[in-house]
């Protein structure tokens, strides 16, 4: 399963490429606003930057929700920089610029998913990844990771090319989870998925492997 990074920080973005872990980034409005990064210009300038740390895709979210203007958009995003993938939000308008945006040999990033139909549409447009919200489901009582499992089946069934990208991760658990469900990805902070190195005989252990060395060599 690769994991991709959700988030604006480069900080963030250049610890998880050193360490080796990452295999792209999402970013989001709110998450930009978050980094203080305001302006168009600006933002695109930063799009770039992250496509200059990260070896895999980044997600870059158009804010039109009209055809036309998520088209336009969409164009502009993609001809940034190779490794720019367009996130589109899973409206009527949405799909229509989905299947026009692969015609055209755009990569594509179905967002705010949170029905196994949702996803066969997006599927169904062309699009490269579809992103079901674990996390937000959650929130209203709903099992996310139930549908992770739902959508991967229905691609598996049918034979859909298009990637879950299981988004809204809140925690190292719902990682586990999608690594059990056969998710192709995972974006979340990189909080995390450095929570996965953690275990206490993991700590333990090493603590006892230094302590034994100290009495043998002082």
């Amino acid at each position: 399963m690769k994991f991709f990074l959700d988030t604006a920080n480069l900080a963030q973005i250049k610890e998880a490429q050193e360490l080796g872990i990452i295999d792209g980034v999402t970013t989001n409005p709110s998450l930009m606003a978050k980094e203080g990064i305001k302006g168009e210009a600006n933002i695109l300038k930063h799009y770039v930057d992250i496509c200059e740390i990260v070896d895999g895709d980044v997600s870059a979210e158009v804010i039109s929700t009209d055809y036309e203007g998520m088209i336009a958009e969409g164009e502009k995003l993609a001809a940034l920089h190779p490794q720019i993938v367009v996130k589109v939000p899973v409206i009527k308008e949405g799909i229509k610029a989905i299947k026009y945006l692969s015609k055209k040999g755009i990569r594509t990033n179905c967002t705010l998913v949170f029905t196994t139909g949702q996803a066969l549409l997006a599927a169904k447009a062309g699009a490269t990844y579809v992103s079901p919200f674990v996390g937000r489901l959650d929130d209203i009582s709903h099992d996310g990771m139930e549908l992770i499992g739902q959508i991967v089946d229905m691609f598996n069934y049918y034979g859909m090319g298009t990637q879950v990208l299981a988004a809204s991760i809140r925690n190292t658990m719902h990682i586990i989870k999608c690594i059990e469900l056969g998710a192709d990805i995972a974006t979340c902070p990189l909080e995390p998925i450095l929570g996965l190195l953690k275990h206490p005989l993991t700590e333990s252990g090493l603590k006892k492997f230094l302590e034994d060395y100290h009495k043998l060599n002082g």
